[in-house]
């Protein structure tokens, strides 16, 4: 089974908060850059097991961005991945991002397309769905477990009062979350071998951006906490309805 990982950069969760350009971009100076934990944690980790319990699995790894992607990609590498591919375009618009992924799968005979059920950074959670309609296979999102059974894939998705578990044959698109797989560490062996593992990089399909940042603005600030003294049961109930306007 050919088992394709989506991989993006997302800012470490530490990174400092800033904008340029009339706040439509984000400052990315000085800004460490991790793999889109959800993608990491879950999906690509989940793949590893997959090939751990069955070596005859492939897991290709697909990123979109420019060569400050390579880092991760290599990281990635590093955790178990066979090779990776980068498609040549900085694009911040999910349209385009899934049509690249998309182009790349149709050539690529891919069984299985893992991708987080978002990133941390834009929060779209878009991403797998697109891919799975321009290429017309089924979506299962937000799959907590993920079990193979031959060429059936059976996941196990959070709802309201409880689980569903859904079986589709391959190929097919899932986006994974918490609770997919435990987080691990590259280990030595794991990063000397990242080093000459193949990372093609590809050239984008034309394709054109459906949205673009207006502006980018950071929430207010928080006030300040208001105490109140146990026996003061009015006042309490006045600042719930004057000002945090719970009535």
């Amino acid at each position: 089974m050919k088992i394709l990982v989506c991989i993006s950069k997302t800012p470490d969760t530490t990174a400092k908060i800033a904008f340029t350009d009339n706040n439509t971009k984000y400052d990315a100076n000085g800004v460490q850059w991790i793999i889109n934990p959800y993608d990491e944690w879950y999906a690509l980790v989940r793949a590893i097991e997959l090939k751990e319990a069955d070596a005859s699995h492939a897991i290709h790894l697909i990123s979109v961005g420019n060569a400050d992607a390579e880092p991760i990609l290599r990281k990635a590498l590093a955790l178990g991945g066979d090779e990776a591919i980068r498609v040549n375009i900085d694009s911040d618009d999910a349209y385009v991002i899934a049509t690249q992924i998309a182009t790349v799968v149709k050539d690529g005979g891919y069984d299985l397309i893992l991708t987080g059920k978002e990133t941390i950074d834009h929060n779209g959670s878009s991403l797998g769905g697109m891919v799975a309609e321009m290429l017309d296979l089924p979506y299962i999102s937000l799959a907590t477990k993920l079990e193979m059974d031959g060429s059936v894939a059976k996941a196990t998705r959070e709802i309201d009062g409880g689980q569903e578990l859904d079986e589709v044959a391959t190929p097919v698109v899932i986006s994974a979350q918490k609770g997919m797989a435990e987080a691990r560490i590259p280990n030595m062996r794991g990063i000397m071998a990242a080093r000459t593992k193949p990372l093609k990089v590809v050239e984008p399909a034309a394709c054109e951006a459906l949205t673009a940042t207006v502006s980018f603005e950071m929430p207010p600030a928080k006030a300040g906490v208001k105490l109140v003294a146990p026996d003061q049961v009015e006042e309490l109930v006045r600042l719930l309805r004057e000002e945090a306007k719970i009535v």
